[in-house]
């Protein structure tokens, strides 16, 4: 495979990472306001917003958010060490933000 070729596939790899990281997210979002704001009996209306650090999941009740959270956290190390270590330029990565 030619350093072009091998280029793009890690590319697309980071591509493909960057994508399953960004459902996982959702899905801990979903699960725990579902579960954790239900049981507190915490409601939004329409146009109400909510912010939040990462590592509210680390203190969620429910032990499988927790579980994706540590695994998002350990793709994210992942993903910046192949960034990092193929000394990816910032517009060849601009699919990451």
């Amino acid at each position: 495979m030619g350093k072009k070729k091998y280029k793009k596939q890690l590319l697309n790899s980071l591509k493909s990472l960057g994508e399953s990281e960004y459902l996982i997210l959702k899905s801990m979002t979903n699960l725990m306001l579902q579960k954790e704001l239900k049981e507190n009996n915490i409601t939004f209306k329409d146009g109400d917003t909510f912010s939040f650090k990462d590592n509210i999941f680390d203190y969620s009740e429910d032990k499988n958010v927790r579980r994706l959270a540590k695994l998002r956290r350990k793709m994210l190390k992942t993903m910046n060490k192949l960034v990092v270590k193929n000394k990816f330029k910032d517009k060849e990565i601009k699919f990451l933000s």
